[in-house]
């Protein structure tokens, strides 16, 4: 062992001087990793390999490769692929990757673990004879890359011949010396070439090797520097912000900027300039007589409509956006996106267009040879650079998902798109689970209550095996009752900082597709042990309160206890039971008790001002056999489903209460911030045209104008009103108490001035938080540091705000996904309504499948139509004739699939009544009730209990 040091001499602000010496010590126990070597000790469990054989024509010796941090950061796609094997990767470079980018850092140690890939780490900062001292003056790039060299260097000495170490660079300059040092070195693109892989080639980053003509005239405006966005975010001339694209015009987009009152309006390809969805940018505000406003356009592609024949996109606006354009990207967003390959119009060429899922990214070009295999599958793409010169940014293929239109295929393809994680659980995680033959023992007893006398019962879905809920009720001798809520004890499985925790925490909840659910936890626990099964003895935290026959609470205490629920029920079952004036099982009675008072404790939430509002939701009953749908039908609400819905939010409010009194800075609660007056603009304007007033200034004002909205020809009209008004809603969201006042805690839907998840500790990692909090709080645990750190928390919460809102979209998708598989082949003719008259189509709501389209007016490139309608802003209509369409209005439209374009089936809207002569534009764009993220931000959660419902229950 060897120890170099150095000195430095500091000055400290009181004059003093202070020696301080660095020391660094150096091994030379540190093997090369490969089993050729006779002279290394063998320290390691995924060697590199002892025959190597590797036929490159570019590269004939025998060799191994060592990747430079450019590699890995720009061709992580690449080192991803089975072909590239008996890779170094230096200590050096894990490093600058780690710090340079975490995405890529993660992947490449994935790769790593993967003992069948030959990844081989050397620690060459610690070896005696490939650590280097930095030069005074250079720069840490520079540094690095001759750290990297001086061990490729070693390497081919250490070797002898026997092997060569090919150092792979992307890096000109570096290359250049490597050559000039005697180091075999090349680029990935010209070693990859000598493979003759088509797939591995495909796999490529274009950042450098494809260039598009310098011949061209741009088509975008240049970005500005790095240095001039800087300066003119410093002198307030440039203001940066996250650039979001239009949901229905892919010329539009907005930019929200922090403390600005309104976002900025984008409009036009120069004025969105190359930004991509989610990108942070630069944008310039133009001064105010060139503001606008949004187009209330629809508009899904390039040939949707004649632009240059549509004046009306340049119609002076009435009211007018703060406008601008994107100057730079900032952070870009970039991820991998799934899609299909479109047919090039030139012919004998290698380049072609992917038509991403999401239609709020544009269209990427490609190379690949691969075209007549992967022309009818569902690929995945990265983008790599978008140059001023090109129309679309410029990428490559990444892997194949599947064939279009198989369900595995699209299935992945939502997860992938919504970002769900689904791999399976790894061995780490599955290490942290019990024996399956696990039972409760005398010493799971110690600090619980002991419940299994209690005629305890569930109440759940039908097919529900991730029971985490169950109740009771029972008469006390005072004429009180005693009333619990007993939630499955996941936290006893799941201990702070495991794998299965950190596991837990990144998953944030489980997603529920149709036919299919990704756990949080493995089976083991949602499905068994965890799960509040009938007949079975499980760990519980409970809830119980001594109750007065009007539902008012004497007292309260929180335990963990040990529970054996007396029966697992369905709600049609348990509705069955109360109604059953026959039966007075103890089962029986309590649950009539808990119906009654859920009835009390829903009125007074209401004369509080909570909301009821609506949200379509349907459900498949699918083949048994090959899980396609048979039939669609919306969801019957029984009185069983408030039952249970009014206990939990009981829970959850005084948990809520309990954990904040106890832990004010620390407590993981959820808020429902009010929302604007200005989001309810519009559908005030539309209730108006129809004699309706709706008063907004509160919930409770909300509230009661909902319930006064009634009208006697359009029975579903109420509904409607409720549909629309959950979309006017802001998002509910998870926080750390000591981040926010008292007042902002409001859950507004709710009514309730305090709120958090208690209910769903299987299925949501916010309910795992609150858990510990709680269990802390009686005394039943101790704390860790983890729940006391403010700022860990928040980043936990920033988390679980995008998980449950993606994985909600996500349920979305497949619910519209097995709604196109249900209308295959089938025509039908079915009730709709209209949400929202726009200048260009109506959008209509069939609630008999949940399924929301947009119905074009106006004739696409190519289509000739007789029939004119004419747009009035002012009072949101549509006219042909003697025909006014408004909002709420019912229509009768056909309903069929359409499936020309591959990328995206859709059900076709043909309009039938009202009948209009002379019209028949058949494309249209129908999704299942906000299926993706495409959905306006405004149309989230609005009240606990009506909105992005999940299969087993209305989140609460």
């Amino acid at each position: 062992m060897r120890v170099t040091s150095k000195t430095f001499i500091r000055k400290t602000k009181r004059g003093n001087i202070l020696k301080i010496v660095r020391e660094h010590y150096l091994r030379d126990d540190i093997g090369c990793g490969s089993k050729v070597c006779t002279k290394c000790k063998l320290n390691t469990e995924q060697p590199l390999e002892k025959i190597v054989t590797v036929n490159n024509t570019n590269f004939t010796d025998k060799h191994y490769l060592l990747v430079d941090t450019n590699v890995v950061l720009h061709q992580i796609d690449a080192l991803e692929d089975d072909t590239l094997k008996n890779v170094i990767i230096l200590q050096t470079v894990l490093e600058e990757v780690k710090h340079l980018s975490h995405s890529v850092y993660k992947r490449l140690i994935d790769i790593i673990g993967n003992y069948s890939r030959c990844f081989y780490v050397f620690v060459n900062v610690y070896h005696r004879d490939t650590y280097v001292e930095r030069f005074r003056g250079e720069s840490p790039n520079d540094y690095n890359d001759r750290m990297i060299r001086v061990a490729a260097l070693w390497y081919n000495k250490h070797f002898k011949g026997t092997i060569k170490v090919l150092l792979l660079s992307s890096d000109k300059v570096s290359k250049a010396k490597a050559i000039d040092e005697g180091i075999p070195t090349m680029s990935l693109e010209q070693y990859v070439s000598g493979l003759n892989n088509v797939t591995l080639t495909d796999k490529l980053s274009n950042r450098t090797c494809m260039v598009e003509e310098t011949s061209k005239e741009p088509i975008f405006p240049p970005h500005l520097t790095p240095a001039q966005i800087h300066q003119g975010i410093k002198s307030g001339k440039i203001m940066q912000g996250t650039f979001f694209a239009s949901n229905d015009n892919f010329l539009e987009g907005n930019v929200f900027v922090e403390g600005q009152e309104k976002n900025i309006l984008l409009q036009g390809r120069e004025n969105l300039n190359r930004a991509i969805n989610g990108d942070i940018v630069a944008v310039k505000l133009f001064t105010e007589d060139q503001w606008s406003a949004p187009t209330n356009l629809v508009i899904a592609d390039y040939d949707d409509l004649d632009l240059e024949n549509d004046r009306s996109i340049n119609e002076t606006p009435k009211e007018r956006y703060p406008t601008g354009q994107v100057v730079g990207i900032i952070r870009k967003k970039w991820r991998q996106y799934c899609g299909i390959i479109q047919h090039s119009l030139v012919e004998n060429t290698n380049r072609h267009l992917f038509v991403p899922a999401e239609k709020k990214i544009p269209k990427i070009r490609i190379e690949t040879r691969q075209y007549d295999k992967l022309k009818d599958q569902r690929v995945i793409i990265a983008i790599d650079t978008w140059p001023r010169t090109s129309r679309y940014p410029l990428g490559h293929f990444v892997r194949s998902l599947g064939k279009i239109g198989e369900r595995e295929a699209e299935n992945e393809v939502i997860l992938l798109e919504h970002d769900v994680p689904h791999s399976k659980f790894s061995d780490q995680v599955l290490a942290c689970l019990p024996k399956e033959t696990w039972t409760i023992t005398a010493s799971d007893f110690v600090g619980r209550k002991d419940f299994r006398n209690l005629d305890i019962c569930s109440v759940d879905p039908p097919g529900c095996t991730d029971i985490d809920d169950a109740l009771h009720c029972m008469l006390l001798n005072n004429g009180n009752f005693q009333v619990g809520v007993h939630i499955a004890d996941v936290t006893h499985f799941v201990k702070p900082g495991t794998a299965i925790d950190l596991e837990a925490s990144q998953r944030a909840t489980t997603v529920y597709l149709t036919g299919r659910r990704i756990d949080m936890v493995p089976g083991l626990l949602s499905s068994n042990l965890c799960s509040l099964r009938g007949g079975e003895e499980r760990l519980a935290f409970s809830c119980v309160w001594e109750m007065t026959p009007d539902a008012n609470i004497v007292n309260s205490s929180f335990t963990k206890s040990v529970i054996k629920s007396k029966a697992a029920m369905t709600y049609e079952q348990a509705q069955l039971i109360i109604d059953d004036q026959d039966q007075n099982t103890p089962i029986a009675t309590g649950l009539r008790q808990l119906n009654k008072f859920a009835k009390i404790l829903k009125k007074r939430r209401m004369d509080a001002g909570a909301l009821v509002l609506a949200s379509p939701e349907i459900r498949f009953l699918v083949d048994s056999e090959t899980r396609d749908p048979l039939d669609v039908e919306v969801k019957q609400i029984k009185e069983t489903n408030s039952m249970v819905e009014e206990f939990m939010l009981l829970a959850n409010i005084e948990v809520a209460k309990k954990i904040y009194s106890d832990f004010p800075e620390f407590a993981v609660l959820r808020r429902h911030p009010k929302p604007p007056p200005s989001n309810f603009e519009s559908l005030v304007k539309a209730a108006a045209h129809l004699g309706v007033k709706l008063n907004v200034d509160t919930s409770k004002d909300l509230a009661n104008s909902l319930d006064k909205a009634i009208k006697l020809d359009n029975p579903f009209f109420n509904t409607m009103l409720r549909i629309l008004a959950t979309r006017c809603m802001l998002q509910a969201i998870y926080f750390a108490s000591g981040t926010k006042t008292y007042d902002e805690f409001l859950h507004y839907g709710l009514a309730a001035p305090i709120y958090t998840h208690f209910t769903s500790p299987i299925r949501r990692y916010a309910d795992v938080l609150v858990h510990r909090l709680l269990a802390v709080s009686i005394a039943a645990e101790t704390t860790t540091p983890e729940l006391l750190d403010k700022r860990k928390i928040e980043t936990l919460c920033q988390n679980l705000n995008v998980r449950t809102r993606m994985s909600a979209y996500a349920e979305r998708a497949s619910v519209a996904l097995n709604t196109h598989i249900f209308f295959r082949g089938k025509i039908r003719d079915e009730e709709g309504y209209i949400l929202y008259v726009r200048k260009n189509a109506l959008q209509i709501l069939i609630p008999k499948y949940g399924l929301e389209g947009t119905l074009f007016l106006s004739p696409r490139k190519g289509q000739v139509q007789a029939a004119t309608f004419t747009y009035n802003e002012e009072e949101q209509t549509q006219r042909c004739g003697k025909i006014v369409f408004r909002t709420f209005d019912p229509v009768v439209v056909q309903l069929s699939l359409d499936s020309s374009n591959v990328q995206h089936e859709r059900i076709v809207l043909k309009l039938v009544k009202p009948e209009i002569l002379n019209f028949s534009i058949p494309s249209t764009n129908v999704s299942t009730c906000a299926t993706t993220a495409q959905q306006s931000q405004k149309n989230t959660e609005a009240s606990e209990s009506s909105l992005q419902p999940q299969p087993k229950r209305a989140k609460i």
